[in-house]
């Protein structure tokens, strides 16, 4: 039964133990290892494997901890933890003894509930029951509430627990590591890192993906350098985080190294690495060999899209780009919040406003998404580049609770291109009411004043400007790459 590679083979050779003859009249042990077979075989959410685990399950007259165990991470394997805790507490209201699996089978099912007080309620009682039985001896059963109160930020007990286990090993630091990641303790998450005795791929990758998030790319490329200097093979996390970071950054050569090693060691490009390629060279500038990764790829999801979808959006290639959506759609993908913004910008780079308008209407009724605000943003800085203003205007009436900063601030640029006096006023109170300290729409106004030749209103905003302390321009920066110098 081992042996067997689907769900449908495990149950012919069930069928064939019941027509030879060959079920006992006590099946308990070939019942339990098609429960435990079920396990390396059931896909998430998987009704009909579920349903025919139950059948199983409950085909056995005096199940034990055994078999109760193997249910409990069938659920957990479909994506049902609270039906797998409702086994473990059917599991101790029967005393039938747990074992060293039962618990960080329980365990496992807690990480995948939403964070909340009963979440972690349930995670403590377990760790009390663990203690009772003496299971916080295993280091299976530390290693999994480690995991667990770090998943749920609960990163004080999980250190806690670290600190008086006497049996700290790679994952015990992998999951400590990740904890202080999580709740933004860049430094100390770096000082365990430092302290590991030994490393794998994962260490690496966590602590390369925590630098990444929180853009500290310099520090994430430097990792990554480091561990291939000590001949450590990545995993993907680690790859398509450096690819991240290089892509925030612009470093395309590094990045360009990074797609070279995968090459090199015959990686397989999945959909995240996919992904990681297309975003580096779109951002970079390399549109063309962009789209040749996303083309070669056999494997793409919604994120890969997304990415090419940007890419063309940011190069200003509109026309391209809807091709790409209408592609999309047919692949059977669906487009997510990103998508819609990936494909706005775009529309509003080439100008196609008419385009726009459709898909923006189009979003939640055919497609299923929900507006957002940096949708009606995007859609308000449009219009109003277009001369729009008043249906621009109309539209921040639109938006959920009230129109935020950037899209005001998209309505008062285009008022100063097309120089709307009335209602770049409005625009401009609302972003002074909202963000008082930018100074940046005294300077609009008064362009705009000054390109409309209202003298008397232009000294009127220097005036106010010098008067609001709190307002600070803010200076705008780039820069440009030359010989490897910035």
């Amino acid at each position: 039964m081992k042996q067997c590679k689907s769900i449908r083979q495990l149950q012919q050779v069930h069928a064939y133990t019941i027509t030879t003859g060959a079920l006992p009249l006590n099946p308990l042990p070939i019942l339990n290892t098609i429960l435990l077979t079920l396990t390396t075989l059931i896909p998430n959410n998987s009704t009909s494997s579920l349903t025919y685990a139950l059948s199983l399950f409950h085909s056995i007259a005096n199940p034990n901890t055994f078999s109760y165990n193997n249910l409990i991470r069938i659920h957990t394997l479909n994506s049902s933890p609270f039906s797998a805790l409702r086994q473990f507490a059917t599991l101790r209201r029967l005393s039938i003894p747990p074992d060293f699996h039962t618990f960080p089978f329980a365990l496992k099912a807690c990480s995948l509930l939403p964070s909340s007080t009963c979440s972690i309620s349930i995670v403590l009682s377990l760790h009390s029951q663990a203690f009772k039985f003496g299971f916080l001896a295993d280091p299976f059963s530390v290693n999994t509430l480690i995991c667990v109160y770090s998943l749920h930020r609960r990163v004080h007990d999980a250190h806690k627990l670290f600190d008086e286990s006497s049996h700290r090993d790679v994952v015990s630091y992998n999951a400590m590591v990740h904890g202080f990641l999580k709740i933004g303790d860049i430094t100390r998450a770096r000082e365990l890192f430092d302290e590991m005795p030994e490393r794998d791929s994962v260490s690496w990758g966590t602590m390369i993906a925590g630098y990444s998030h929180a853009k500290l790319c310099s520090e994430a490329i430097d990792l990554f350098n480091e561990m291939i200097g000590l001949g450590v093979r990545p995993d993907n996390i680690a790859l398509v985080n450096v690819l991240s970071a290089c892509a925030q950054t612009g470093e395309l050569e590094q990045g360009r190294i990074v797609h070279d090693y995968i090459t090199r060691n015959r990686i397989r490009i999945d959909s995240y690495l996919a992904t990681g390629l297309v975003d580096l060279y779109a951002k970079c500038g390399w549109l063309e060999t962009a789209r040749d990764v996303f083309e070669s790829s056999n494997d793409k999801n919604v994120f890969t899209w997304n990415a090419m979808l940007v890419g063309l959006a940011i190069h200003g290639k509109g026309s391209v780009l809807l091709d790409y959506f209408s592609r999309m759609i047919a692949a059977g993908v669906k487009p997510d919040g990103v998508t819609f913004l990936g494909i706005l910008v775009g529309c509003s780079h080439a100008g196609l406003v008419d385009e726009a308008r459709r898909l923006f209407n189009e979003m939640e009724s055919m497609y299923g998404v929900s507006r957002e605000h940096k949708h009606y943003g995007c859609m308000v800085d449009m219009l109003g580049r277009a001369g729009f203003l008043e249906e621009a205007a109309e539209m921040m009436k639109q938006m959920p609770s009230g129109g935020d900063v950037f899209a005001w601030g998209g309505l008062l640029g285009g008022c100063r291109i097309h120089g709307n006096v009335e209602v770049a006023k409005k625009a401009a109170q609302q972003i002074m009411e909202i963000k008082p300290e930018d100074g940046g729409v005294y300077s609009v106004m008064a362009n705009i004043y000054a390109h409309t030749e209202q003298w008397d209103d232009l000294v009127k905003i220097r005036r106010s400007l010098g008067a609001n302390r709190r307002a600070d321009k803010i200076i705008g920066f780039s820069s440009v790459r030359l010989d490897d110098i910035n």
